[in-house]
């Protein structure tokens, strides 16, 4: 096995999984159906299974059955084996015919014990035992109708599906994301008067609703895997509220404690609050090429980090809109597929213009390999180049087999640049510079002002102009990258005027979008009026409000702007790249906005000598080993950004190995 890392950490899951489900009937839920396709792919389980039917099924109430010639299930879980889970588990097997059900949970059974209100002194001591998989074993043999059949109740960590070395994804935790401001009140409704929070910073675990507190253990219990996977006791750290509450679950684990004492390696585990910086999640600086893709191609059904790559164009039909369906899609995702993973890795790595050049140089490459009668060109790749390469492998099966993944991450690349979509990327990134000269020398106001006559109608646009979703995204950036703002006497009329034209937008639109569905809580622009639109825009400026007060409790990250002068430009600093910057600081300060989160005693006791004695704190510069986890989700620009940074602020020393693990 290679050097541990993510992907040998879910490989290694995986091939436990697969060790399991010899003729079996494999029922998955989303997420780690998301594990398997960037671990493994669907091919690798497909073979572990054996046999000539497709035996892949999805994990919900309405699954079919196994029927009398399929007595084996496996069952693959991210959650916990609690609630509907298990009604569902329940209904599956009573309909079916089965003799032996294996179950595997993404979640550890001492997160299993939190959830059924086992206090942690007799969790721990039952150390060794586990009584609720046990439980569970003796009602699947109940739901299978005999005792004497076979079940079996398991943990694996299948938390990540790795898109990259230096990029993994969390895919069952894809709705865990950070608290703003205005969660402070709906967190004090089920407080006393004399116990109420004050702000964000107030905010501890005890202030949490239950649920909330459940999933950070069960992502806390699969972190705990990876780190005991790579080796390593890690020292937690945090900047941002929900952050701070995750590294200290994590730093305080108790299941983890004796796997830290026999640790050979040592690493920092870097929490960060995605609301500390809209601007990067939205805006359209990042020149990436698969950002791009991410942005315009369809999302792949079931999946959170994956598009559909329409394959018509390799077939004989016609290539039609009514044919799109009629053959399985395509993805970026190239687990199995060596050529393919190169190639996407490429991708991730370049800019854009020289990702396109690197897709000219694979197809042609290929096609050379494969004898095709290829016609080299030169020059500026276009999307009809690209397309003649790829119509080459058209007629010659062997050729298509070869280079399947290849084939996606090209025709990918064709759709992504002849989207209408894309050629706005340009206009946005225009109007974001425009948009950075205009705060720092102009009122909130003036800025919004700037944007009103932009709000139009759908019977007034043309495609050059912003649909509602993208001058939402606007919006998103402007109050994220100001910041905290003086509200000036125009402010209110300014915002109102905006709340007003966006509201009477949204009731024009023929077909709400599913986003607009979800913030005006109507499923059809015929049931939506002015009054809930208008209501629906007033929350909405109420969380735009919260996004530009984020960082108010920071102290050295307080800004992501960098104002113009005589020789520059204003600009945007991305917050990733200040704590990057802050953790390699040539001095070694302490961090101010860097919050260390002791995991015990000792850490304690050092931490209050250092104020008194040259004790030196615990810093996420000290090990060789350094791990992002961006609460809320990072951009493959950030990852990208991230992964050049930390080598070029470290030579002469080990480059820092890290993760940026996102949601």
């Amino acid at each position: 096995m290679s050097d541990p890392g993510v992907l040998s950490f879910t490989h290694q899951g995986w091939e436990q999984v697969l060790a399991k489900v010899k003729r079996a009937l494999v029922y998955l839920d989303a997420a780690c159906a998301e594990s398997l396709h960037w671990g493994c792919g669907s091919t690798r389980l497909l073979e572990a299974v054996g046999g000539p039917a497709c035996h892949l099924r999805e994990f919900e109430p309405t699954a079919v059955g196994g029927g009398a010639e399929q007595p084996k299930a496996v069952f693959v879980l991210s959650c916990l084996l609690k609630g509907r889970t298990v009604e569902t588990l329940r209904d599956i097997i009573c309909r079916s015919h089965f003799q032996y059900c294996v179950v595997v949970t993404a979640v550890n059974h001492a997160v299993h014990l939190t959830a059924n209100h086992v206090p942690a002194a007799a969790a721990a001591e039952l150390e060794g035992q586990q009584p609720v998989f046990e439980q569970l074993e003796e009602k699947l043999c109940e739901w299978m109708g005999n005792m004497n059949y076979t079940a079996e109740v398991l943990h694996v960590p299948l938390l990540l599906a790795p898109a990259a070395p230096h990029l993994a994804l969390t895919p069952a935790f894809a709705s865990l994301f950070p608290l703003l401001p205005r969660d402070v009140h709906l967190l004090n409704s089920a407080r006393p008067d004399k116990r109420r929070l004050g702000s964000l910073g107030e905010v501890d675990a005890t202030a949490l609703p239950p649920e909330l507190l459940l999933q950070i253990r069960c992502l806390v219990s699969g972190l705990s895997s990876l780190c005991e996977h790579l080796g390593v006791r890690e020292e937690c750290f945090a900047v941002g509220s929900l952050s701070r509450i995750i590294a200290a679950d994590l730093a305080n684990y108790a299941p983890a404690k004796n796997r830290r004492k026999t640790a050979a390696g040592r690493a920092s585990v870097v929490f960060v609050d995605r609301t500390l910086d809209l601007t990067g999640a939205v805006g359209h600086h990042g020149d990436n090429l698969v950002e791009k893709m991410l942005s315009v191609l369809p999302q792949l059904p079931g999946h959170t980090n994956d598009v559909m790559v329409n394959m018509v164009e390799l077939t004989a039909l016609h290539t039609e809109e009514e044919n799109w369906n009629a053959v399985a899609p395509g993805c970026l995702a190239q687990s199995s597929d060596m050529a393919g993973k190169a190639l996407w890795e490429a991708l991730l790595n370049t800019k854009h213009k020289e990702a396109v050049m690197e897709v000219r140089r694979h197809l042609v490459e290929a096609a050379s390999r494969e004898n095709l009668p290829i016609k080299m060109s030169m020059g500026r790749v276009t999307p009809g180049q690209l397309t003649t390469y790829i119509q080459l492998f058209k007629n010659n099966l062997k050729a298509l087999v070869n280079h399947c993944g290849l084939l996606q991450l090209g025709l990918a690349t064709v759709q992504t640049l002849k989207h209408p979509h894309t050629a706005k990327w340009d206009n946005f990134l225009a109007f974001e510079r425009l948009l950075l000269q205009s705060v720092g020398e102009s009122t909130m106001s003036v800025v919004l002002s700037q944007l009103l006559p932009m709000i139009k109608p759908s019977h007034q646009r043309t495609k050059d102009d912003y649909c509602p979703e993208e001058l939402l995204i606007l919006l998103i950036y402007i109050y994220s990258v100001s910041g905290e703002f003086t509200a000036d006497k125009n402010l209110g009329e300014a915002e109102e005027n905006v709340k007003k034209t966006l509201a009477q937008v949204f009731c024009e639109e023929s077909e709400l979008s599913p986003l607009l569905q979800k913030i005006t809580g109507c499923d059809s622009s015929i049931n939506l009026t002015f009054h809930k639109s208008k209501i629906a825009m007033d929350e909405l400026f109420t969380s735009l409000r919260d996004v530009a007060g984020a960082r108010n409790l920071m102290k050295q990250f307080k800004s992501v702007y960098v104002p113009g002068n005589h020789t520059h430009q204003a600009s945007y600093k991305p917050l990733l790249k200040q704590v990057v910057e802050e953790i390699f600081h040539p001095e070694k300060p302490d961090p101010v906005d860097i919050e260390h989160m002791s995991s015990g005693l000792t850490d304690l006791l050092k931490t209050g000598f250092s104020m008194f004695m040259k004790v030196s704190r615990p810093h996420p510069s000290d090990h060789p080993l350094l791990i992002f986890f961006v609460v809320g989700g990072v951009t493959v620009s950030e990852a990208k950004m991230i992964k050049d940074l930390v080598p070029s602020l470290k030579p002469g020393t080990q480059v820092c190995e890290y993760v940026c693990v996102c949601m």
